[in-house]
């Protein structure tokens, strides 16, 4: 994760959203690990950059981490579903990333390790926020407080992985299959799904409810629906329209 992944990342995912490139993106590396963390550069780069009063010094620092946090936090804003495929090691940063998409596999070889608590500093980049949604809250902990390694037997256990498959082929194999599921419903269902999902995790049952009660009266796929039931009536696969692009409220 050097310089560049941290502006190029949310600038392709949000190209993707923007233009409805993609009914779902699938997240995965090409070698033997997805990562090995954050380039230590960019710690170095945070701790010698910012001078001036100690207020100024704060401000900056912390503006220079909210930045950091728009790279992951578009993940879970975008429309579409994203798909995590992890090989091999998957540290620090990592689990940064892949905390905010909407599901996770793995290889039987992959590696989970929240490392920064033995490099001496508190993760600061999602992971503490998220974690404890995704799996059992003193497991979280422990893995936090401990930095140990994760093998993907526990992570599918616990529930922070979907499933595990045997290498990397087999894994993109599998997590293509759920991605083509995914495409074959109705956009703007799976788009309102992953929207009141985002919501009901931060809010509480009854704001959840009215609010999709509300979007609801506003944005029933009325079009998709009729296409839904046509379509099972006449035994074939449904054909939606796709996302539409965003268009510019300025220009």
């Amino acid at each position: 994760m050097v310089t560049a992944f941290w502006e190029e990342l949310p600038a392709v995912v949000e190209t993707i959203d923007r233009l409805a490139a993609a009914r779902v993106i699938i997240l995965c590396a090409d070698g033997a690990h997805f990562t090995a963390e954050m380039d230590k550069q960019i710690f170095t780069h945070m701790l010698n950059t910012y001078a001036g009063d100690p207020a100024r010094r704060a401000e900056q620092f912390r503006l220079g981490l909210l930045e950091l946090h728009r790279a992951f936090n578009v993940l879970e804003h975008v429309r579409m579903p994203v798909i995590s495929a992890v090989q091999g090691a998957c540290i620090g940063g990592g689990i940064d990333l892949i905390c905010p998409t909407d599901m996770r596999f793995c290889t039987d070889d992959a590696v989970f390790t929240i490392k920064e608590t033995e490099l001496g500093i508190t993760a600061d980049i999602g992971t503490l926020q998220r974690l404890q949604y995704l799996m059992p809250w003193g497991l979280a902990r422990e893995l936090a407080y401990t930095s140990r390694r994760m093998n993907a037997a526990e992570a599918v256990f616990c529930g922070f992985i979907n499933q595990n498959y045997k290498d990397h082929t087999a894994l993109l194999a599998a997590v293509r299959d759920v991605a083509r599921q995914i495409a074959q419903h109705s956009p703007m269902a799976v788009t309102g799904t992953k929207t009141m999902l985002n919501y009901s995790r931060d809010h509480g049952l009854m704001d959840s409810l009215n609010h999709v009660a509300t979007r609801q009266a506003g944005m029933l796929q009325a079009e998709d629906l009729r296409e839904a039931l046509q379509a099972h009536a006449e035994k074939r696969q449904p054909v939606f329209q796709g996302l539409s692009p965003h268009r510019s409220a300025i220009k």
